[in-house]
């Protein structure tokens, strides 16, 4: 049975997701190798994200999204300890 388009278009966005998450993590490294502490990396990469997501959808959407993100870091998501099954 072929995939429905919707579980086709959910494929490609996670396969850009595992992509963008690879250029994060070398940015990340290499920054860190030019002596960029950690702190310091994260708040530059949220200042960009920030800009670029109000850019895309308004203010009130990138509210939305934090409320989302929000939700999300309580539920334990982003937690290093979290374990994935």
């Amino acid at each position: 049975m072929e995939p429905r388009r919707n579980e086709i278009d959910d494929m490609i966005v996670h396969e850009k997701m595992q992509a963008a998450l690879e250029y994060q993590n070398e940015a990340w490294a290499d920054g860190m190798a030019d002596g960029i502490e950690p702190e310091i990396i994260a708040d530059a990469a949220f200042a960009l994200a920030m800009r670029e997501t109000i850019r895309i959808h308004g203010e009130h959407g990138a509210e939305a999204i934090l409320d989302a993100l929000k939700a999300r870091l309580l539920a334990g998501e982003f937690s290093p300890e979290r374990q994935l099954q």
